[in-house]
Formats: structure tokens, sequence, C-alpha cells
């Protein structure tokens, strides 16, 4: 699929973006459908089976927050949050639901283009954990349990394991403390926040040539973490 295959889904209720985000779409290359509420969004998302959906929260019939995780009981279909709110909590809060980025507007063209860009790419490229992948310095087989680098054999423990392997099901999405701590650990250990920074601080020395300035083991804010898949690609 090249990126002029591409259908992406509009979840919006201002007509006049949706008419700039149509002619911005469409000069990439992409095929276009808008939906004006979350109803028609769960219609054409069942229907036409859309490549990637760009998602307003604010709705005029219920808030977009309340439709990702019924678009997610039928399709992990890339999905970008587009929203005026600035608040962590309504980011956290979309992310755990399942949106794969979220994007603050007002926003530019181009950060936008990026963002859609990175998210199909890992559609098409993205990992799945069970298999050999390579993730900055290594090159870890979830099946055998092994990791090796340039010198050989890298010793990861059972949890670095779990962890590093929630993360690339995530395929560079972002994946919040949270929901690693609820995965890794398990229901019920949200006091684990602490053991997560240190696994991750021992991940990044095994991972990155530079762990202080990490490049595939990379920190959002506020929210969580993201594995770069430009360092971290799945072999067949």
């Amino acid at each position: 699929m090249t990126a002029a295959m591409f259908h992406v889904l509009v979840v919006e209720d201002d007509a006049g973006l949706c008419t700039v985000l149509e002619t911005l779409l469409a000069a990439e290359g992409h095929r276009v459908s808008v939906a004006a509420t979350a109803a028609r969004a769960l219609i054409e998302a069942r229907s036409h089976r859309p490549d990637l959906i760009l998602l307003d929260l604010g709705l005029p019939d219920r808030d977009g927050q309340t439709l990702i995780p019924q678009l997610r009981a039928f399709s992990q279909v890339p999905l970008i949050v587009l929203s005026a709110r600035e608040q962590e909590s309504e980011r956290i809060a979309a992310l755990d639901a399942g949106a794969d980025d979220y994007v603050t507007k007002p926003f530019s063209a181009g950060e936008l283009l990026a963002r859609l860009r990175a998210v199909l790419r890992r559609k098409v490229q993205g990992a799945p954990a069970g298999g050999a992948v390579e993730i900055g310095l290594l090159r870890v087989d979830f099946a055998q349990r092994r990791a090796e680098g340039s010198a050989g054999p890298v010793h990861l423990t059972p949890l670095e394991f779990r962890l590093l392997e929630r993360l690339v099901q995530g395929r560079g999405a972002i994946v919040t403390r949270d929901a690693l701590i609820r995965d890794v650990w398990g229901p019920g250990q949200a006091g684990e926040s602490s053991a997560l920074r240190v696994y991750i601080k021992s991940l990044r020395e095994k991972l990155e040539p530079d762990p202080a300035r990490p490049r595939s083991l990379v920190t959002e804010a506020g929210v969580g973490y993201r594995l770069e898949f430009a360092d971290a690609v799945g072999r067949a």
C-alpha cells in the first residue's frame, strides 16, 4: 500500500475545518470521508473500514472520548485525536482509551501531516510482538526470550522482556504509564510508578547508544513512553 492509497475518515463537525482537512489530505494523495457526528462515524468506520481516523472530541451528539472505546471494540484502525482540549488529563484519557496520538488545536499543517505519516508508517511496518525485532542496539527475539547486541547476548530480565514487549505492541504509539503498570505489573499496582522509571532506565542502558539522549525509548512528558520505530523495525 502506497501513501496515495490510504482512506482517512475525518470526524469533525466544523465544516470550515473539514474543508481545510479534506484539501490538505487530498493534496497528499489520500481519499477522505467526513462524519459530523459520533453516530455517523461508527457507521462509516464499520461500513468502509478506513485506514486512519482523525477524531474531534467536541462532537454535537456526544463526547468523542466515549467514541474511542466503541471503535476499539471492533477495529484497531490508527486513530489521531484532534482537540482544542489542552489538559493533560484529556490527553491521557484519550490515549488510555485507545487513541494512537493526540494533536492539540490549533495545529500546523506540517505537524499534522508528519504525525499522520508516522501513524500510517507504523500501520504498514509495525512489528508484532512474538517475533524478532531490532530496537536500538539490540535484536530482540520475544518468542525465544533472547536479546543480542553487537558483542553478543545481552541479559534482559523477565520483567524487562514484558515491558519491552508491551511497548512493541504499541507499534510506536504512546503507551501511558498507567497502561504499562497495569499490563506489566498487574491491576491494582499503581504504586509501581517508581519501579517503572527504574526499569525504563535499565532498558535504555541496554538499548541506547547514549542513554542520556534516548532515540528509541522516548519519554512523552507527563503521559508515558513510546518506542520510535525509526530505530525499531521488525524482521520477517
